[in-house]
């Protein structure tokens, strides 16, 4: 896995101060994305221990809520191993730590058995992590005014209550003048 950028003392990527890691590689290549540049899987440094050490380091500072992974496309066949990797780190260093992915793919859909891309890991990544924010980037549906998305067709889900339910939870996040609903 190659890593395109880290960002720390981000707030756009989630609630709170976070660490986001920006991998590399992305298959989706949706028109208008931000980051067109971590389509290639080769684009920035390769993921190493040393640049896992300092996530983990950075993230332990106390002013941190937790870390997004987003990218390019954390939910690549070959990037979900470092990615779980990370993730189960910092569920073991830094269980206060909340967790963010972001992902073009849909996750009842997509992240399922028999889905493009469910492997081995992916139920061990959508079981650790608190909220993902799924679905393509759709120009056409572009709104700025939205909270942690881009497009109208995105959504943020509560991964907790998913997978408690087994049906998609969406979190209040989704809409500042609604509640949480399932759909």
């Amino acid at each position: 896995m190659y890593i395109g950028e880290i960002i720390t003392t981000d707030c756009a990527n989630g609630t709170g101060l976070r660490v986001s890691v920006f991998v590399s590689g992305c298959t989706n290549h949706c028109k208008g994305c931000f980051q067109p540049q971590t389509w290639d899987f080769e684009y920035g440094q390769p993921y190493t221990k040393e640049t896992e050490d300092f996530i983990i380091n950075e993230l332990g500072k106390s002013y941190y809520d937790g870390l997004t992974v987003l990218g390019g496309e954390p939910f690549e066949i070959s990037n979900q191993p470092e990615v779980a990797n990370l993730i189960r780190r910092v569920k073991k260093e830094l269980p206060e730590r909340n967790i963010w992915i972001y992902t073009g793919f849909t996750y009842d859909k997509d992240l399922v058995p028999g889905g493009c891309r469910y492997i081995g890991c992916t139920d061990e990544i959508l079981d650790s992590i608190d909220v993902l924010v799924d679905g393509r980037f759709v120009e056409e549906l572009r709104n700025i005014s939205l909270s942690f998305r881009g497009s109208e067709n995105q959504r943020i889900i509560d991964m907790k209550q998913t997978r408690k339910y087994g049906k998609v939870v969406l979190s209040p996040l989704m809409d500042d003048n609604k509640s949480s609903k399932e759909i």
